[in-house]
């Protein structure tokens, strides 16, 4: 009997190509693969709102990994099959650093059974606008009047930003003003805080908080057990699923992958432009199902 292998692939800049899109050829083939019995699906950073838009057409049978790790979650339904958030103690302690440095974050929360993102309207520095008017009509979207909150500025009194079940911080801002922040966060057990330059905005940051067990390696390593796969293969392109290659029984990077993932990948595949992903899938299952045929 054959190994059942779960194939896993991040999306922006590896299953998709630079439009942020699946290729007519991916789509297509993708899709027959799965037909014929192909274990696929994705794991990104994108909230599952946000990959469904992107992967439009794409016949997903299994359940998909969000938020870098948070969730697993039913593709259609969009049910936590798993989860990974804040106890109230971090989120208390996550609000309390974030207040104290003058810090608005972007708060992704499940509030009464609905996604929502919070944040104080009239509040917003340029990034966090560039970031919420790229998301204009977004039912997420839960922006909060300084009125609601009690307080324009930060401290007790300020708690309507942070209820409901939160798993997920954004703070946009300069490395600077984040550097204090990470390093007093990474010292709350159980929060993990990284900051990292936005890609095409020069000098802008983020600095994103979530719980430590909220990875791509945890999420791909219970998925596995779930499905009762015996081998599992992922594809990336960045340094966040650097930990999801680390879990993998083979491991690919595309062609336009930094060099870091390279270095630990099992092999290089084309690039997102090039379909890279979907020709590997198709060549392997070519190789091992003669029925099909592309």
């Amino acid at each position: 009997m054959s190994d059942r292998i779960l194939y896993i692939s991040d999306l922006d800049c590896t299953l998709l190509n630079d439009n942020s899109s699946l290729s007519a050829y991916t789509l297509e083939t993708i899709n027959q693969l799965v037909e014929s019995g192909l274990m696929f699906t994705f794991a990104s950073a994108r909230s599952l709102s946000s990959a469904s838009r992107t992967i439009q057409g794409l016949k997903l049978r299994l359940p998909v990994i969000t938020y870098n790790g948070t969730f697993i979650q039913d593709a259609a339904t969009g049910e936590r099959l798993h989860s990974c958030t804040f106890t109230p103690d971090q989120r208390r302690a996550v609000a309390g650093i974030l207040e104290s440095s003058h810090i608005s974050p972007l708060v992704y929360a499940f509030i009464d059974g609905e996604e929502k993102l919070s944040w104080i309207s009239g509040m917003e520095n340029p990034g966090v606008r560039h970031y919420l008017g790229n998301r204009r009509g977004d039912r997420r979207l839960h922006p909060i009047s300084p009125e609601d909150s009690s307080c324009a500025e930060y401290g007790a009194s300020n708690r309507t930003l942070y209820t409901g079940d939160i798993f997920y911080f954004t703070c946009i801002g300069t490395r600077e003003e984040f550097i204090p922040v990470r390093q007093a966060l990474n010292r709350i057990d159980g929060i993990r805080c990284s900051l990292c330059e936005e890609p095409g905005r020069p000098g802008e940051y983020w600095c994103e908080i979530m719980p430590a067990q909220a990875s791509k390696a945890n999420a791909v390593t219970r998925l596995k057990k779930i499905l009762g796969a015996d081998k599992v293969i992922t594809f990336g392109d960045a340094q966040n699923d650097q930990p999801m290659f680390e879990v993998s029984d083979e491991c690919y990077a595309v062609a336009n992958a930094c060099a870091q993932l390279k270095q630990m990948a099992t092999g290089i595949i084309g690039s997102n432009t090039d379909d890279g992903v979907a020709r590997y899938l198709s060549n392997q299952w070519t190789s091992s199902n003669r029925h099909f045929i592309r």
